[in-house]
């Protein structure tokens, strides 16, 4: 088999590889992209989570009684209030 052939197939074989690694790659499933930007009341909160590190903002993410996840600023003070009251509660 000639040599530029076995190139050919070589750089055929990367490129479905690449393609695959790719579609598999792992990453932070909740990031945020949209901050909500109204205050909310606390008692409507039952948990929170951090964004994950690799995300491009950081953020909380307030888990409401009914099951929505809301995107807000931590550094916020009343985001602080919030995540403190349910610390609390949670024991």
């Amino acid at each position: 088999m000639p040599s530029g052939q076995i190139l050919l197939l070589c750089m055929l074989g990367a490129a479905l590889l690449s393609s695959v690694l790719c579609n598999n790659a792992i990453g932070p499933d909740d990031c945020c992209f949209k901050i909500y930007p109204r205050r909310l009341n606390k008692n409507l909160i039952k948990s929170y989570y951090m964004t994950d590190y690799r995300c491009p903002k950081l953020g909380a993410i307030l888990v409401t009684n009914k099951g929505r996840h809301i995107c807000v600023d931590p550094n916020m003070s009343w985001v602080d209030a919030i995540m403190k009251s349910v610390d609390e509660n949670s024991f």
